[in-house]
């Protein structure tokens, strides 16, 4: 499989650096005379979009989508579906010394050790730019999907601010700009930030994810489980660290009688839901609960001790416009990363079962 596609039957290769011409995706194995309409696509790529707060990166970007190709009179023809967003405001020149110095914490050094290329604008390859091509496949996933399939992802700690409440309809999470989702303490979570901001530094946090809406039955038994697939998807963004489905880590404190969910005559209400909606790696039915670490955004203008390509030791300052917490537009990527797996199972499952 290259290296850049992710999926079994719905094949997503994301291309594009982020000081290049562009960024996007090609998807591959679409059923033909699916609905795609770029409006549609635009929304959610306006929902990850920078320049949106102070929050996020000041970068101003459209993030225009484009398609190419796929399609005709707005479905598609069952032949690769490709979407493009061009770059318009890279400003290569805030890197600086940056080009031949490693940032810490981020992927210049290993890039370098796998590829033999030196650190480039943006990061390349590794920005979080790439995740365009993610989000703009996510929203193709939700129409296979269909209408009743749900899928939201709120932030439920910014550093040390923890949510009290998880409003997962939205009414909190969705309408501020850390999308937070403990309106008591939005505040306090924005406080945490800007007061990172004014130290010249970031902050990671929590986001939670639920989903619902589609069948059971999706996932493998042995070594495609859907969890495992859902941690891969998770693990694949830049800056997650850990992820959790259903009670997670708290379920090594549990006993059986604790963790056990209960199943009832009808399948569908298991109160407890602490296997998170995945059992023997194969959806239950029930509400798909997710929870994923994210680091702080290593990209900080403090002074700090690196390397460069020459490998002596130096200083670097990491200038330009950078996210001072990833988890607010990390969150709608990981919407459509679980999006495009559960549609990737579910066409599996219509054309195997």
């Amino acid at each position: 499989m290259p290296f850049s596609t992710f999926g079994e039957l719905l094949r997503v290769t994301t291309f594009g650096e982020s000081h290049g011409a562009g960024v996007g995706v090609v998807i591959d194995g679409l059923p033909s005379g699916l609905p795609v309409d770029e409006a549609v696509i635009q929304k959610e790529l306006d929902r990850r979009r920078p320049g949106t707060s102070k929050f996020v990166s000041p970068r101003k970007e459209s993030d225009t989508a484009e398609i190419l190709s796929g399609t005709a009179n707005g479905k598609t023809l069952g032949t690769p579906l490709t979407i493009l967003v061009r770059n318009t405001n890279q400003r290569s020149k805030d890197y600086g010394d940056l080009l031949e110095k490693f940032r810490p914490s981020h992927a210049d050094y290993t890039y370098f050790k796998k590829y033999d290329t030196a650190p480039q604008p943006g990061g390349g390859r590794s920005s979080g730019r790439e995740t365009i091509g993610r989000v703009a496949a996510g929203a193709v996933a939700r129409v296979i999907l269909g209408d009743e399939f749900n899928v939201q992802a709120a932030v439920s700690a910014v550093g040390r601010v923890v949510a009290g409440k998880l409003d997962f309809n939205f009414a909190a999470g969705e309408n501020n700009p850390l999308r937070f989702s403990d309106p008591e303490l939005r505040e306090k979570a924005e406080d945490e930030v800007w007061a990172a901001m004014q130290n010249l530094d970031s902050v990671g946090g929590v986001v939670d994810l639920r989903a619902s809406g589609f069948a059971a039955g999706l996932g493998e038994p042995a070594f495609d489980k859907l969890d495992a697939r859902l941690g891969a998807a998770l693990f694949s963004l830049g800056g997650v660290k850990g992820v959790e489905i259903g009670s997670g880590f708290a379920a090594a404190r549990q006993r059986g009688s604790e963790y056990n969910d209960t199943i009832t005559p009808d399948g569908t209400i298991w109160p407890s839901n602490n296997s998170g909606g995945v059992l023997g790696g194969i959806s239950t039915g029930q509400e798909l609960r997710l929870r994923f670490a994210v680091k702080p955004t290593p990209s900080i203008s403090q002074k700090q001790m690196t390397i460069g390509l020459d490998n002596k030791e130096t200083s670097v300052e990491v200038h330009g416009r950078h996210d001072p917490c990833l988890c607010p537009r990390i969150a709608v990527v990981a919407e459509a990363m679980v999006a495009l797996v559960l549609a990737d199972f579910y066409l599996l499952q219509k054309r195997f079962r």
